[in-house]
């Protein structure tokens, strides 16, 4: 069950979801609890590209959820969207036509509805925590796709929001469920099976340079204002919004150091539950092109347990180095200093961390029953903390200091100031 005011909620936004027209009338699973006639999860969807449409397929997939909403700035994804979740639900219930789906421009009037339980986040990363608070806000929980937020405030504010509301929050960072191995990996480390910890290495694949600058006539059937949200207004581009733009445009992402970095960083802070105090680095800004995110990163640093980290452009890997021996796990497998390093059985009375083998189905379980899902607001958080950090001594060109309980730049106020972003209104939510 939701805690009291999560509950509360519901009943003061039932009057403003009416407004809204046409919505299904399907309760909340948490009304009735695990005795309902059908207790699957209620889930809306924001954000229908490449990745948020994979995030929807795969949660349609699951017979403890059901798609109820789609929202998306481009009128033609949210209605084919709709459709899709539509006849596959028709399909399963043997029947011509079953509408169970609504599609919407504007997520604010999909969070209004009282009968969603459950977002799926799979926007642009300017807009995740944007989207998520105001979600978390609504009485939802919220699965949100890598990387966290645009600036460590946003961070901040996405933890809080979480914990003073009692939400379920899944980072999407799916290496904790769907590769196991990295999970084994970050056991190892925990239970000291590679000995004392001396270094993590971090490796995760370059970002791009380049992209179409001129100005380009806005899609019919695309809500620009909305897609920009919180980001400065700046004329239209298919490589800005279309193409590649979303995930190497300062405005709307860190790039790469963050986007695939979250995965390896997240696999790091798994084995190893702290961040780096220290970091000074090298990396390319690139000048010519609409892309502007940092590429071929190599960024240096120290915890303040003496372990030393480094965070480089490459393949997709973390590796863990101790003193009786190593192991790195990536999405594609794992290796280890030896192989009786990998044939280790974890005992009953050690850290285990793996939950589940598949990263949907454990958030959605974890809204049943509240308990916390693999990828926590906290360790997502921390993690993605390292990725900022490390775009930021990069840019100032200098070493950087992070206080870990106050969880600030020490020592260099325009360090600092960078901690944050300035969103336009009325997305001002720091």
């Amino acid at each position: 069950m939701k805690n009291i005011s999560r509950r509360n909620f519901f009943k003061g936004a039932a009057a403003l979801a009416g407004v809204v027209a046409g919505f299904p009338t399907i309760v909340p699973s948490s009304v009735f609890g695990a005795n309902a006639p059908s207790n699957r999860i209620a889930v809306g969807c924001i954000g229908l590209g490449g990745q948020g449409s994979g995030d929807l397929r795969n949660t349609m997939g699951l017979d403890e959820a059901q798609i109820v909403a789609v929202c998306d700035p481009f009128k033609d994804r949210r209605e084919n969207m709709a459709k899709l979740v539509n006849d596959h639900y028709a399909s399963k219930n043997d029947q011509g036509k079953y509408k169970c789906c609504e599609a919407y421009r504007d997520f604010r009037e999909m969070l209004a509805r009282p009968d969603i339980d459950a977002v799926l986040v799979s926007t642009p990363d300017h807009w995740h925590v944007p989207v998520a608070v105001l979600a978390v806000k609504a009485g939802k929980d919220v699965y949100v796709q890598k990387p966290l937020g645009l600036s460590i405030a946003e961070n901040k504010l996405m933890r809080e929001t979480v914990h003073k509301y009692g939400a379920i929050f899944q980072y999407g960072a799916q290496q904790r469920c769907f590769n196991q191995h990295c999970g084994f990996a970050a056991e190892l480390v925990r239970n000291g099976y590679i000995g004392e910890l001396k270094s993590i290495d971090v490796i995760a694949p370059n970002g791009s340079t380049g992209g179409q600058q001129d100005p380009q006539p806005v899609p019919n059937d695309l809500d620009y204002d909305m897609w920009l949200g919180p980001a400065p207004v700046t004329p239209y581009t298919h490589d800005r919004v279309i193409g590649a733009g979303r995930w190497h445009v300062y405005d709307y992402a860190l790039g790469f150091i963050a986007g695939w970095g979250a995965h390896p960083l997240d696999i790091a802070h798994w084995g190893y539950p702290h961040i780096p105090v220290e970091y000074e680095g090298t990396g390319l800004i690139p000048q010519d092109g609409l892309f502007d995110t940092v590429v071929n990163w190599d960024v240096k640093g120290r915890y303040a347990s003496g372990v030393t980290f480094t965070m480089k452009a490459g393949s997709d890997q973390t590796t863990f180095t101790g003193t009786e021996g190593w192991v790195a796990p990536s999405r594609g497998g794992i290796k280890a200093s030896s192989d009786s390093l990998l044939k280790v059985k974890i005992k009953p009375g050690e850290i285990h961390l793996l939950q589940d083998n598949n990263h949907y189905l454990n958030f959605i379980k974890s809204v049943k029953t509240r308990r916390a899902p693999a990828g926590d607001i906290d360790s997502a958080v921390q993690s993605d903390f390292m990725s900022h950090l490390g775009d930021i001594c990069i840019r100032t060109g200098r070493k950087i200091k992070w206080d870990p309980v106050k969880e600030e730049i020490i020592g260099d106020a325009e360090a600092a100031r960078m901690t944050d972003r300035v969103r336009r209104e009325p997305w001002g939510l720091v």
